[in-house]
């Protein structure tokens, strides 16, 4: 529109001043070289004009003319920077689909038409790496550390190499320096982080969460979380020999977060130590109500050193009524009964637990009360088998790992807060399986299909093909295929169980007593 208006404007200028000087006739008289020429000024303005553009055009084609070579070399440099990308783009596709041999040719191609920039050596990199040359993958990262636009790239590359071959000094040298250069680099973070967790150096893995908060890096509920878990941590290693120092720190990580059960369970057996039960059962009581736990049961019941077993009883109630219904209230509450030999009280407590099956903790107390009511009978030995091949109970269990103990960090990635508590996975119990004369399947055509290698874990995670500098981590080996084993086994005959099979804990019916050798 503007310029529509612009254009109209200059039209309308050049026919006033067209009309101006159709309305002031004059002449013009050029002398030279001894000849005259002259001619009115409306000509003489138009001759002008014409002469501006004629030379206007005479110079814009000598510029061109003389300019024609180095345009020739700029098309020529566009069409090699075009190919190059190019084959830089074809590397990284032939990279993520896991070809070697195109990943190297592309990766030569673009290092041969772009030269050594960043992407080039990326590349290069890329391609030792998909190939298994880490020799010349790490020869390409260190290229890159030459430039200060690749030089953290080129340590986080290095950086994983150093991983793969199991050098931790070096990987812990590169982090290092990661992190004096690009402060916010996250993986060079969260290796400086895990390094000083290894190290059991609380207090430096503390200044580094608290640089990585205020980075942005962390949330702030994630930011808390970690210095409770890091502060519990440096509370127990100083538990032993520094106990008031310990007691300090567990009450620091119990604000940062009520229900981490192992700060609070520190804190209220050093405050019982030291005779603060009012504060030691308020501690242990709101890590209760947010998740209730053997060990907060524990130290409840043994806040006061020397109390009768109806006393234990009577705290463990006190705390089975904060939450109500809570299985470890309920156990906490028979233990303490047991140890008071109020049996009938362990009963009441524990029968709501009594279902269909139930756990490895409940069979074991079960058969210790039938133990201390009754004596060795077979209904205790029986409560024993069944606890042989009950659920588990609840554990601590990280990236695969069960502990009774917790640790900060866990045993297998050394990340930290990785315990978790929760029910293993009934992996290792066989089904209950009813068998019959009916069971008489034919096998001898057959065929078995057996896995054979290590099982993979819950959480494990799949990397379909190689993934982008940094983002690798030293590749996990693959379970074995299945194998088909062809059954050769003969046909099986009938199996027959006894009637009452010695110290068996499977559903029957109850039979009438009999003589035993076992009491």
């Amino acid at each position: 529109m503007w310029r529509a208006l612009v254009f109209i404007g200059l039209l309308c200028v050049a026919a006033f001043g067209a009309v101006w000087l159709a309305d002031r006739p004059g002449t013009v008289l050029v002398t030279f070289g001894g000849y005259e020429m002259q001619t009115s000024v409306a000509v003489a303005a138009v001759a002008l004009v014409a002469i501006a553009l004629a030379l206007a055009f005479l110079w814009a084609g000598v510029s061109a003319l003389l300019q024609l070579p180095s345009r020739l070399t700029f098309a020529s440099r566009a069409r090699r920077r075009a190919r190059g990308y190019q084959a830089v783009s074809r590397g990284m596709v032939a990279v993520g689909a896991g070809d070697p041999i195109a990943a190297r040719r592309y990766a030569g191609e673009a290092e041969r038409l772009l030269g050594r920039e960043a992407l080039t050596l990326l590349l290069k990199a890329q391609a030792a790496q998909v190939s298994g040359n880490r020799a010349a993958a790490e020869a390409a990262f260190t290229e890159m550390m030459d430039e200060d636009d690749t030089r953290v790239l080129g340590l986080r590359g290095l950086f994983v190499e150093a991983r793969r071959r199991g050098d931790t000094d070096a990987a812990r040298e590169y982090a290092g320096e990661a992190i004096r250069i690009a402060p916010a680099a996250t993986w060079a973070s969260d290796a400086v982080l895990e390094a000083r967790c290894a190290d059991r150096d609380w207090r430096g893995a503390l200044d580094s969460v608290e640089r990585r908060a205020s980075l942005g890096l962390l949330d702030k509920a994630t930011a808390r979380r970690q210095r409770a878990v890091l502060l519990a941590a440096d509370a127990l290693d100083r538990a032993e020999h520094e106990p008031d120092r310990a007691l300090s720190v567990a009450q620091d990580a119990v604000k940062l977060a009520p229900g981490l059960v192992p700060a609070a369970a520190l804190a209220g057996r050093l405050l019982s130590r030291k005779g603060d039960l009012r504060r030691a059962a308020k501690i242990v009581e709101t890590a209760w109500r947010i998740q209730p736990h053997p060990d907060l049961a524990d130290v409840y019941v043994n806040l006061r050193p020397g109390d009768s077993g109806l006393d234990r009883l009577k705290r463990a109630e006190t705390l089975s009524r904060v939450v109500s219904g809570a299985p470890e209230g309920r156990l906490a509450v028979a233990r303490a009964a047991l140890e008071a030999r109020e049996f009938g009280r362990v009963r009441d407590a524990i029968e709501p637990l009594l279902g269909d099956r139930p756990t490895m903790r409940v069979c074991l107390l079960m058969s210790d009360l039938e133990q201390a009511e009754h004596g060795a009978t077979g209904k205790g030995r029986e409560w024993l088998a069944r606890a042989t091949r009950a659920p588990r109970d609840p554990a601590w269990i990280a990236d695969g790992v069960v502990s009774d103990q917790w640790a900060p960090i866990s045993p297998v990635t050394g990340r930290l807060d990785a315990f978790v508590w929760q029910a293993p996975p009934d992996i290792l119990m066989a089904p209950e399986l009813a068998m019959s004369d009916d069971v008489t399947a034919d096998l001898d055509d057959s065929t078995k299909v057996l896995p054979i290698g290590p099982a993979e874990s819950a959480d494990a995670s799949v990397i379909d093909g190689p993934e982008p500098v940094g983002l690798d981590d030293p590749e996990p080996i693959p379970a074995a295929s299945p194998q088909v084993v062809p059954a050769t086994h003969p046909k099986p005959e009938p199996v027959v169980f006894p009637a009452s099979p010695p110290d068996d804990p499977g559903l029957r019916e109850e039979t009438p007593p009999r003589r035993s050798f076992f009491g």
